[in-house]
């Protein structure tokens, strides 16, 4: 039977971008590492699962999956509805519970309540709150038969989701919380926590410098290396893996420098998920590159922005998703790419189509796409950039990868085969 992971989850931010050069393969400079990271985790957003049936996911494929429950929690009230149970695993997996399905080709599942980050910083304010959320959480780990909680407060100290109760003391009180937490779950339990580029906030606001307490605590930590940049008229990257171009405003936002950062701070390589996106963002712009705001140094030399061979001329327009048919900017699934006719698949790859031109941002190692007719451009990640990701999570000896979220790769599975290149497994 696949165990089952409580996730209590808020959402992410965002950030900018660099210059812009013809498609071209740029293989991550990385350690060799010949140990695969053990562990690829996609998020599956929905129950049961009307985006993507979670009957199709292989369970050769994943070590872990993560089912998203949404729910408007209140204080340190957890939802009334009960996650999924066990039994719902053997209908909805049923060839992951059969026998010619070894155990150890799968972790756990972990199920989510979404929209709890506003109330974080007053659930863990006091003794008493601690304690009484702590209780709560414990019960339903016991009731519902779970392996383990996630904690998805990606924010302490600062303002994440806009409306967050913020606190100096958040961060310190988050490690008290998880340290309490802890000592009420079964030792077998996982405790884990999705986290933002950088260090938690310490009471300054700046990243904490040591955060090898939390090291003690949790299993390992998920790094959201998406949603950086967001839909803009001066588009950035959604995912960057590195600032090649050294001209980045926000140089510590990027998988290299996230890893590096907690890494320093205390948080060993082995308990370090690194977060992928199956998702990007269109936005209305007459952008030709994705935008740095300063200017690359002249040793970098002149780069020159170039079409695509394989684009087309047709004249697709992209919608972005779930924000009616309206809406020209947002976020958009990988798989959205494909069948709206913005992306085909050639001999050499996916490359751009219906009047949109793929390019590559040497700056970030990520693609994107522009539209002179539609007028848009489409920051996102393909199977080059996310098994580049993969890789370099590899050689950086990191636990794994978790790819956000799984009902936005193709039918054949293109995004995830490339991830599982890049890992190696």
């Amino acid at each position: 039977m696949i165990p089952a992971i409580l996730l209590l989850a808020l959402p992410c931010a965002a950030r900018p971008f660099g210059d812009s050069v013809p498609l071209v393969m740029l293989p991550p400079s990385v350690v060799k590492d010949p140990t695969p990271a053990n562990a690829f985790v996609p998020f599956n957003s929905d129950y049961p699962g009307t985006q993507l049936p979670v009957h199709t996911l292989h369970a050769t494929k994943f070590m872990t999956v993560t089912i998203t429950v949404q729910a408007q929690p209140t204080q340190l009230q957890l939802p009334a509805s009960p996650p999924p149970t066990k039994p719902f695993m053997a209908t909805y997996f049923p060839d992951w519970t059969a026998n010619e399905f070894p155990p150890e080709k799968i972790d756990f599942a972990r199920f989510t309540w979404i929209d709890f980050g506003k109330y974080f910083s007053g659930a863990v304010s006091s003794d008493s709150n601690r304690r009484e959320f702590v209780n709560n959480i414990v019960a339903m780990y016991h009731k519902f038969n779970l392996d383990g909680i996630d904690i998805d407060w990606e924010y302490p100290g600062v303002q994440g989701a806009g409306n967050n109760q913020v606190s100096s003391t958040d961060s310190a009180r988050f490690l008290t919380f998880l340290q309490l937490l802890r000592a009420q779950l079964p030792e077998s339990a996982k405790l884990t926590a999705a986290t933002q580029v950088t260090p938690f906030a310490g009471p300054d606001g700046t990243p904490m410098r040591d955060v090898s307490a939390f090291a003690q605590v949790l299993d390992w930590i998920l790094i959201m290396n998406y949603d950086i940049w967001g839909a803009s008229a001066t588009p950035g990257p959604n995912a960057p893996l590195r600032d090649s171009c050294h001209n980045s405003t926000q140089p510590d936002a990027s998988a290299s420098a996230s890893i590096a950062a907690w890494s320093a701070a205390g948080m060993p390589p082995n308990q370090i998920t690194l977060g992928l996106p199956a998702y990007g963002y269109v936005q209305t712009s007459n952008a030709r590159r994705l935008i740095q705001r300063r200017q690359v140094r002249k040793r970098m030399g002149k780069l020159r922005l170039k079409r695509d061979d394989n684009g087309g001329r047709g004249g697709v327009r992209i919608k972005a998703e779930g924000d009616g048919d309206d809406s020209d900017s947002g976020q958009v699934q990988f798989n959205q790419l494909v069948q709206g006719g913005a992306l085909k698949l050639s001999p050499s790859g996916f490359v751009g189509a219906g009047g949109f031109k793929r390019m590559w941002d040497v700056c970030s190692s990520t693609p994107y796409l522009i539209s002179e007719n539609a007028n848009q451009v489409i920051a996102y990640d393909d199977p080059q950039s996310l098994g580049m990701k993969a890789a370099f999570a590899r050689g950086a000896g990191l636990r794994g990868v978790n790819m956000f979220d799984v009902h936005g790769d193709t039918d054949d599975w293109a995004l995830t085969d490339a991830i599982r290149e890049g890992l190696g497994l």
